[in-house]
C-alpha cells in the first residue's frame, strides 16, 4: 500500500518518522488546516479533550516559520502580552482568548515539557536552549504520543461545506485527495513568507463562505526609501542607534537600523504596523538627552570644537558626516547662531521621513488584517455564519508587535478553538 512520510527527508524531530495509510478511512472529530504555531496548539489540545484531529501540511515539515523565528531561536512569548499589543479593526477582539490561555498557561506548558524562558529585552521569552526546534519537537512528540495525525505535502485546494460538516479537497504526496470531517480549523497563516509556503487559502476560504476580509497588508517590516532621498540612506546602510519612533498614533523605543534601501531595525519594525503609505513618520535620535543642552556645555568648555566632530561623539563619523548635507557640520560650536541651534535641535529630535513603501511580505514577518474579527466569535473563534469552520492565528485580523506577541495569539486562539471543536 502507498503511505506518506509525515516528517519526509527531516532532522527537525527527534522521534522516529511515521506514516499514514491513505487508503484507510480514518474518523477526525475536525481537520484543522496547517501545521503552524496555532494549528500545532489546537491538535495537541484537543487531544489532552480526547479529540482526534488531523493536520494538513502544505511544507514538508511542520512548524517552518516557528523554525525560523528569533533567528532560530524562537521568541515565543512576552510577559507583557496584552490585547493593548496588538493591531486589529477591534482591539479587544483578542481579550477573550487571553484570557483563556494566559501568557502564564503558555509558560507552564513549555515549562512541562521541558523548555525554560529566559528573557531577553523588554519581555521577549526564548528557550534557554535557544533552539527553536525544541518548540516544534514539543508539539511533535505530544501529537504522536495522543494519535494525532499530521500530513505534510498536503496542500488544501478546497474545502466544501456540507450538511453534515465538510470535504477538503488537497494534493496530498502529489495524489489528489477529498477528507471528510465535522469541523474545520483554518490555521493557514497569512501572507508572508512565499517560500515557507505562505498563500492566501486562509483569506480565500472566507471570502468563498461570505466571510469580509480586513485589508491585508505587510506589517513588521522594513520600509523603503527611494528617488533623491536613497542615496543620502545609502551611505549610511549599517549605521544603527537607539531611537523613539512615532506617528500620530504610537511611538517605539528602540534600535532603528539604515539599510541601502532605507531603514529597518526594531523600532522601524514595530511603526510599520501603524503606517500607511504616503505619511510621515518622526524619529528621536537622542530620544533621553537634549541636544540643545548638550550643545551649550560643550560650547561653555571647547567652543572651537565644530559641530561635525561633536556630533561624531553622539552617534558615528559616518552619520555626522552625512549630516553635512543638512546641517553646518563646519562651524564650530561658538559660532553656532540660534536658528543654527534650533535647526539641529529640529533635525535631531524630529527627524522627518516619508517611506516611499515596504519590502513586502517576504520580507514582512507578519500580515496585517485577514478574516474580519466582525465574522468570528470572540469567544470560540467559530464564524458567525458557518457554524464548524475555525480561523485562528495569523490569518485573522489580529496583528502583534514585534517580540513574541503574535506567537501569544496563536497559542491562545489554538487552544480555544480546541476547547469548542
Amino acid at each position: 500500500m502507498r503511505k506518506i512520510k509525515i516528517f519526509p527527508n527531516s532532522d527537525i524531530c527527534d522521534t522516529p518518522s511515521m506514516t499514514t495509510n491513505l487508503a484507510k478511512q480514518t474518523q477526525f472529530d475536525a481537520i484543522i488546516i496547517g501545521a503552524g504555531a496555532c494549528g500545532l496548539m489546537c491538535a495537541v489540545q484537543s487531544g489532552f479533550l480526547g479529540k482526534r484531529v488531523l493536520i494538513l501540511e502544505k511544507n514538508d515539515r511542520p512548524g517552518a516559520k516557528i523554525l525560523i523565528s528569533g533567528g532560530g531561536r524562537c521568541n515565543y512569548t512576552n510577559l507583557y502580552a496584552s490585547e493593548q499589543q496588538f493591531v486589529s479593526e477591534n482591539e479587544h477582539f483578542c481579550k477573550s482568548a487571553f484570557a483563556q490561555w494566559t501568557v502564564a498557561d503558555t509558560i507552564s506548558f513549555f515549562e512541562a515539557y521541558g523548555i525554560s524562558g529566559q528573557e531577553k529585552t523588554l519581555g521577549q521569552l526564548f528557550p534557554v536552549s535557544n533552539k527553536a526546534k525544541d518548540i516544534v519537537n514539543v508539539f511533535v512528540d505530544l501529537c504522536a504520543g495522543m494519535e494525532q495525525e499530521i500530513w505534510c505535502n498536503a496542500e488544501v485546494a478546497d474545502v466544501i461545506r456540507l450538511d453534515e460538516g465538510f470535504n477538503v479537497v488537497a494534493n496530498i504526496d502529489g495524489a489528489k485527495q477529498t477528507l471528510f470531517a465535522p469541523k474545520v480549523v483554518v490555521a493557514s497563516g497569512g501572507l508572508p513568507v512565499q517560500k515557507l509556503g505562505a498563500t492566501d487559502l486562509g483569506l480565500r476560504t472566507a471570502r468563498k463562505f461570505g466571510l469580509n476580509v480586513t485589508q491585508t497588508a505587510p506589517a513588521l517590516v522594513p520600509l523603503t526609501i527611494t528617488g533623491k532621498d536613497q542615496a543620502w540612506y545609502g551611505q549610511l546602510s549599517g549605521n544603527s542607534f537607539f531611537c523613539r519612533v512615532w506617528n500620530d498614533r504610537i511611538s517605539f523605543e528602540e534600535n532603528i537600523l539604515f539599510t541601502h534601501w532605507g531603514l529597518s531595525g526594531p523600532a522601524i519594525l514595530q511603526i510599520s504596523s501603524y503606517w500607511r503609505p504616503g505619511e510621515f513618520i518622526y524619529i528621536d535620535l537622542l530620544p533621553h538627552q537634549n541636544i540643545v543642552e548638550l550643545v551649550q556645555q560643550e560650547r561653555g568648555q571647547n567652543g572651537r570644537k565644530t559641530l561635525m566632530v561633536f556630533l561624531a561623539g553622539l552617534f558615528t563619523r559616518k552619520f555626522a558626516d552625512a549630516l553635512g548635507d543638512k546641517l553646518p557640520i563646519e562651524k564650530n560650536l561658538a559660532s553656532l547662531n540660534r536658528a543654527d541651534i534650533e535647526h539641529v535641535a529640529s533635525l535631531i529630535h524630529e527627524f522627518k521621513v516619508k517611506p516611499a513603501g515596504d519590502k513586502g511580505y517576504d520580507k514582512a514577518e507578519v500580515m496585517r488584517g485577514g478574516v474580519s474579527t466582525d465574522e468570528l466569535s470572540s469567544k470560540t473563534l467559530e464564524a458567525k455564519k458557518v457554524p464548524g469552520l475555525f480561523f485562528g492565528g495569523e490569518c485573522v485580523d489580529v496583528t502583534g508587535w514585534l517580540g513574541g506577541y503574535n506567537f501569544q495569539w496563536a497559542w491562545a486562539s489554538g487552544f480555544v478553538i480546541a476547547q469548542n471543536l
